[in-house]
């Protein structure tokens, strides 16, 4: 089926204008009613808003236009705030908003983005974005029978979060009185060990590991995302080797809760901490959601903040102090993360399925196979 084709530059307004980004600073500690996105999509919650309506938001910069982790066009209606990070733009009634965010999700963007250390889709290369345009009911019938198929995929990252969701409850349960006993008093650096040594990525031996940085941790919930081996990256300074019986915790703005439990051995930036727990008296398990706890949280926020990013010191990091729970109820705990995380990659599994299967279907929706 042969649809006209369009830039997209003539069927939408832009009001990048109206964008203006908020600094940290001046959203912590805030609970704001009104969403703030940024190109990823929700970021934070802020007390005014920009916007009023319904918008489609693009992702105008980050390693997400060229990874597509998670979706760059996103669906933004009422009232909200975005920063100079996303496009915002205002459909003019030629083509249906939820068409065209399912159809710019669905193509491979390359073509339009500048840079490769910082990718870039600037409003040039935005507008030039070719759109197939069928009538305005079918693009409607398409965004439809997409959004139905999207549910399915939606219920199945759901599921993830919720996994995650009942660790942190599971941990406060058991925990969170323990944790802040007067009795029983422990430094952090009592119980962890930080003992992984640097090594030089050049060398033939770690060439094929992956690297593992910051950005690689999902924030707060501790997922890995998909990294590439220092051969890919053409690594030139040194790393921590580390293996499964660590920790990862990113030491750079510790206020995103970054840290995982990795199963394999690669390498890491020395923007992370490696650590491991002390036998006999904590496990991985336990030394990662507590890492990941908001008493662990409060005590970073209570630390003086460096100049312009935020960094925990190793000395930081051993100071902290809480109370050790028994030995037994920190392996019992364990076992439940471990049982639950086996259950949460099947989960993964099932997600990714999901995915594949709604992508099958847009690439017909898109070619006017539906």
């Amino acid at each position: 089926m042969s649809w006209p084709i369009k830039p997209l530059g003539e069927l939408v307004e832009n009001c990048n204008a109206k964008r203006v980004p908020l600094k940290q600073s001046e959203r912590d500690g805030r609970t704001g009613k009104y969403r703030y996105y940024g190109a990823s999509g929700i970021i934070d919650f802020v007390d005014d808003f920009l916007f009023d309506g319904d918008y489609l938001l693009i992702g105008e910069d980050g390693n997400n236009l060229l990874s597509r982790t998670t979706p760059i066009a996103f669906h933004a209606s009422g009232q909200f705030w975005v920063n100079n990070h996303a496009h915002v733009l205002k459909c003019n009634g030629k083509v249906d908003l939820g068409f065209l965010a399912y159809y710019i999700n669905s193509i491979n963007l390359e073509p339009y983005i500048t840079g490769s250390a910082q990718p870039k889709l600037n409003k040039k290369n935005l507008d030039a974005i070719k759109i197939p345009l069928p009538p305005l009911e079918e693009q409607k019938r398409i965004a439809a029978i997409l959004d139905k198929a999207d549910v399915i995929r939606q219920k199945r990252k759901q599921a993830i979060e919720l996994a995650d969701e009942f660790l942190r409850s599971v941990f406060l349960d058991m925990f969170g009185s323990d944790l802040v006993r007067p009795s029983d008093r422990v430094s952090f650096g009592d119980v962890s060990i930080l003992d992984a040594k640097m090594v030089d990525p050049r060398e033939e031996k770690y060439l094929d590991l992956l690297h593992i940085g910051p950005d690689r941790i999902q924030k707060r919930s501790g997922k890995l995302l998909p990294a590439l081996t220092a051969r890919e990256e053409m690594l030139i300074s040194k790393k921590f080797l580390f293996d499964a019986e660590y920790v990862l915790y990113s030491k750079i703005r510790p206020y995103l809760r970054k840290a995982a439990i990795p199963d394999f051995s690669a390498l890491c930036s020395a923007d992370m901490y490696p650590v491991k727990p002390v036998k006999d008296k904590v496990t991985r398990e336990f030394i990662w959601m507590l890492l990941l706890s908001d008493l662990f949280d409060n005590y970073v926020g209570s630390l003086p903040d460096r100049a312009n990013i935020p960094k925990l010191n190793k000395k930081e990091l051993a100071a902290f102090e809480f109370s050790l729970p028994n030995f037994e109820k920190i392996k019992k705990f364990s076992d439940v993360v471990k049982k639950a995380n086996y259950k949460k990659s099947k989960m993964e599994e099932s997600f990714r399925l999901a995915v594949c299967s709604f992508n099958a279907l847009s690439q017909k929706a898109f070619s006017g196979q539906l």
